[in-house]
């Protein structure tokens, strides 16, 4: 553990997940505050953020060959350039108020996270042994929670004493530093991963790769279990407030949520001590479920708060897991492919999640919305508990044995 902290790639890695989570999120509430400016539509509004994501799944079979047949510390650094400079279109939408300039930065940043993303997450079992990878996954997320919550409290400050320029300035600094600072990664790439240079790379081949680890294959299913309460997260958020009446408990929901999230990925590591990682998956994404389904008492106040913590917790444990179990169970040689199929994936479901979350509120209300969405999760948790503690047995005690992460 001692030697990982003394890696300063880790340092560099989490201080730019810190510097560049800051820019994010600012961004973020500067794009919304705009949109709430010049479009009046709320559907106009879905479509300028659909458009966006819509490029990025677009260009995801490209960024997996890409990442998988170059250095990955090159493909880092030019999608920084990319998100660097697109936004310098924001600057163009807020001096002419244009919506197109608006689209062609959402646009143009979806791209560049569609490269970063996944090079970002072929990285890390570069620069860290095994052993820490879970270790590091969890550090690396508690890093972008805090980012976040600083991120939003820095944006919603100065747009009370600043215009909404400062917003995209402080923004673009922030990329333009985590640029900088990729630059000074040291990441030695082993000759497998270098080999595939002279190859051809089609984005096909992650399929075949994934039937041969069932394992995998569980986890990438299972991601859909957290994906279930986070597309629908803010919806969800807003209607117990006006199921409540209470305005104020949507800043406690988040808060308890993310402080529950950090102590979870904080202590995921030392559970690993105790319990088998391939055991904690399943158990938390059991935790997760039960999270969902406590929501059925959601018009009680300290209920939705246990209910988000619980969630919070559940997370904060499964992610760094899962994460874990991707970059070691998934050859070096392929991960570029798979991190950007598990981009586009994540994207495309989390829209989904949305539009479904918005149509059952509408419909049969949040009550009977998450007794749906809970039971879909706890019948995926008992159905890939079963296939791999019964159907794989050899490949579940083989990786207990060797601790797996």
């Amino acid at each position: 553990m001692n030697k990982m902290w003394k890696n300063k790639n880790v340092w560099i890695l989490l201080i730019g997940e810190l510097v560049a989570g800051l820019g994010l999120w600012m961004g973020i509430i500067g794009n919304l505050e705009f949109m709430q400016k010049h479009v009046p539509s709320d559907f106009m509004k879905s479509i300028i953020l659909f458009l966006g994501l819509l490029a990025g799944v677009i260009v995801g079979p490209l960024a997996g060959r890409v990442i998988d047949m170059n250095s990955k510390k090159k493909v880092l650094i030019y999608s920084g350039i990319g998100r660097t400079l697109s936004v310098l279109f924001m600057f163009l939408a807020l001096e002419y108020e244009s919506i197109v300039f608006m689209i062609c930065f959402m646009v143009c940043i979806q791209i560049s996270a569609a490269f970063y993303f996944p090079a970002l997450q072929s990285v890390i079992p570069l620069i860290v042994e095994d052993k820490d990878l879970i270790h590091l996954n969890g550090v690396h997320m508690n890093v972008s929670t805090v980012s976040r919550i600083a991120g939003t409290a820095l944006a919603g400050v100065l747009l009370v004493v600043m215009n909404i320029e400062f917003l995209y300035i402080g923004s673009m600094i922030a990329y333009a530093f985590i640029l900088m600072s990729t630059y000074a990664l040291n990441v030695e790439e082993t000759k497998e991963t270098k080999m595939i240079k002279n190859k051809s790379s089609n984005f096909k081949e992650i399929f075949p790769v994934l039937k041969a680890t069932p394992l995998v294959m569980s986890a990438l299913f299972l991601t859909i279990i957290p994906i279930l309460f986070l597309g629908g997260f803010n919806l969800m958020v807003i209607n117990i407030s006006e199921l409540q009446n209470d305005p104020a408990i949507k800043g406690l929901l988040y808060t308890v949520e993310g402080i529950s999230f950090m102590i979870g990925a904080f202590f995921v590591k030392r559970m690993t001590h105790f319990i088998q990682p391939i055991n904690l998956m399943f158990i938390f994404a059991f935790v997760i479920s039960i999270a969902h389904l406590s929501l059925f008492f959601s018009d009680i106040k300290i209920m939705s708060l246990i209910s988000f913590a619980i969630f919070g917790l559940g997370v904060g444990c499964f992610f760094p897991i899962a994460a874990t179990i991707f970059q070691t169970k998934i050859e070096k040689e392929f991960h570029g492919r798979f991190f950007s199929f598990r981009n586009m994936l994540d994207r495309i479901l989390f829209q989904l999640v949305l539009l479904s979350t918005g149509i059952l509120l509408d419909t049969i209300g949040i009550k009977y919305m998450v007794i749906i969405f809970g039971v879909v999760s706890l019948m995926a948790v008992i159905y890939f508990g079963i296939r791999n503690f019964l159907y794989h047995p050899r490949e579940t005690a083989t990786s207990n044995k060797n601790n797996m992460l």
